[in-house]
Formats: C-alpha cells, structure tokens, sequence
C-alpha cells in the first residue's frame, strides 16, 4: 500500500470514527396538555392530556430522528347545531320555524406513531417536525338532548396528519415542549352538517425526559 492509499484509509478511518462518536440513542419519556379542537363544527376547544415514550437516535450535533408511541385524548365540547323544527300555527294558517340546538362533548381516544425530526438551533433550542399515524381505540360522543345522540358520530378510524414544534432541553435530560399536531382525514361527523371534513387540531404543552444525559 503506498502512502497516498494508507492516508485515504486513514482519514476514512478517522472519519467513520468521529461520526460513530457523535451517534447516540437514548429512550425517553413524555406527558403534557391537549388543548383540541374539532374543525369545520361550532364545537369549542377541550383540554385533556397526552402520554407517551420515545426513542432519540442522534445522528449529529444538529440532527435528532426521534420515533415515539403516545396514549392522545382529542376532541372537542359545546353547543352544536341540531336541525330545525316547524310548528303550524293555526291564527296565521302557516308554519313557525326554530333552529334546535343542544351540546356535545365529545372525546376521542388515540394511539399515535410519529416519526419526529429534530433539527438543534444551539445546544437547547431545536424545532421538531414530522408526520404521525393515529388509531382511533376510543369514542365517547356525550349529546344532549339524547334524542340526537344518532346524528354525531366518530369519523375515520385512523388518522393521518404532521407534528411541527419548538423545544428548549436543560443538560439534566428534562426539556419542554410546544407542538401544533394537525390531522387530514374525517375524525367527526355531524348530520346537520355534512358540508366539510371535520379534521383533528391539537395544540400540545408538554415535557419529556431523557434517559442517560448529563
């Protein structure tokens, strides 16, 4: 081997080690605050909570590939249009309409994979973002009065959608977290309103803590 070959080998070599240095992965854990929304409805937000684990594969000082596994409540409450309703009045010979309307709450239970992208802007500051996949494992869809219970229902049971956030990490492995998750398919379904997809948009304060870091 002549000189110019062994220092190719070693500055591969050198090389292959530094980024082997700088490549770590350490589990971790989250919970935090949903404050959820259900789009295209009258319905008000609903706060409730997320919990979850991950896994940080850092490929490099500025780069973090993060796949995580959360427990989600969604949803959304409040007053909700219900049909009309018309009344024959006899003194005028015609027909009275009301607007109906009553409440719903309604919770919607989620196990979600994401696939998290988290790019460091210094050593604590970095955004996040990436697509998620959620699966619809409960629905509770409270309606009052209950003689509308028929006309609101869950919609799609999986929901495809993206994640995108800022964070801010302290050396002890605790960091905070603020993300936007917004959904693309039909996660609600209303009768009286059947003129728009009804779409999952969560906004989320949480924390997370991370195993291993000093």
């Amino acid at each position: 081997m002549n000189i110019k070959n062994l220092a190719i080998v070693t500055f591969v070599f050198f090389a292959f080690t530094k980024i082997q240095s700088q490549v770590t992965f350490r589990p971790g854990i989250q919970a935090g605050v949903n404050i959820s929304k259900l789009t295209a409805t009258d319905l008000d937000s609903k706060t409730d909570f997320y919990i979850g684990a991950f896994g940080a594969l850092k490929l490099g000082r500025v780069y973090t590939l993060q796949p995580e596994l959360t427990y989600s409540r969604q949803g959304g409450k409040g007053t909700a249009n219900m049909g009309t309703t018309s009344t024959y009045n006899p003194a005028t010979n015609s027909y009275i309409t009301t607007y109906d309307s009553g409440t719903v709450d309604a919770s919607l239970q989620y196990i979600s994979a994401l696939t998290i992208n988290k790019f460091n802007f210094t050593e604590s500051f970095y955004a996040l973002a990436g697509p998620f996949a959620d699966i619809l494992i409960a629905d509770d869809i409270k309606v009052n009065p209950k003689t509308k219970e028929h006309s609101f229902n869950k919609g799609d049971d999986i929901d495809l959608g993206i994640i995108a956030g800022l964070g801010y990490s302290l050396k002890n492995g605790i960091a905070f977290e603020a993300r936007v998750k917004k959904g693309f398919t039909n996660a609600f379904t209303n009768y009286y309103d059947e003129s728009s997809d009804s779409n999952n948009l969560v906004f989320q304060f949480g924390a997370t803590y991370t195993f291993g870091k000093k």
